[in-house]
């Protein structure tokens, strides 16, 4: 089940990524490319710094799905531009099960609870800031104007307090999830921001 579920939030990712290459005019190549760093991205790096071969290179599935996200990109970018609200939603959920499973398995591996927060967060987000950075865009990640890493770290923190306190598995994974995804719907919902630097007006 939690392989279905990471195989979604790896296609609505590159349908992202994928999205960006339309707006950057980019051929299907570099579509494919930005659907592919931007879905896995994220996993790449945790697993690299965990010390194991990634999974992206491992599962054919992580490859097959951001081609497929191409596809409808290519094909069908208009209707998919006008149902992102619906997409959004998906997103939020994929960003809130990234967090979790990157922060369970850093932790699993043997990482300290503040460390594995840090490689939950760089699974969820990680592939935004290499897609953002390869289409010439400043990664959002560095002034997260739609709360989109304070979700993931919320996340990330409850997974790495609950595996500590000995609750793991499927209960620790929903719950921790659910939680930055609701964070995630109601900064979209009601507009929050983080907060700039004190005495600093205005908005990147």
């Amino acid at each position: 089940m939690n392989h279905v579920l990471d195989l979604a939030g790896i296609f609505v990712f590159a349908l992202s990524g994928a999205l960006e290459g339309v707006r950057k005019r980019l051929d299907v190549v570099g579509m494919a490319v930005l659907a592919f760093f931007t879905a896995v991205g994220g996993g790449i790096m945790r697993d690299l710094f965990i010390g194991v071969p990634p999974a992206a290179f491992r599962d054919t599935g992580y490859l097959l799905v951001p081609i497929a996200a191409t596809v409808v990109a290519f094909f069908w970018h208009s209707r998919v531009e006008r149902a992102m609200p619906g997409v959004l939603v998906f997103d939020a959920a994929g960003l809130g099960l990234f967090c979790a499973v990157g922060t369970a398995k850093a932790l699993h591996s043997g990482m300290a609870p503040l460390h594995a927060v840090f490689l939950g967060v760089c699974t969820a987000v990680g592939g935004g800031v290499i897609r953002d950075v390869l289409s010439g865009e400043m990664p959002t990640l560095l002034y997260d104007r739609q709360l989109y890493a304070l979700p993931a770290m919320l996340g990330a923190t409850a997974m790495a307090v609950l595996y500590t306190a000995g609750v793991r598995g499927f209960v620790a994974t929903l719950s921790s999830a659910v939680l930055a995804f609701t964070f995630r719907i109601l900064a979209m919902r009601y507009g929050w921001r983080a907060p700039l630097a004190w005495g600093v007006r205005g908005s990147v």
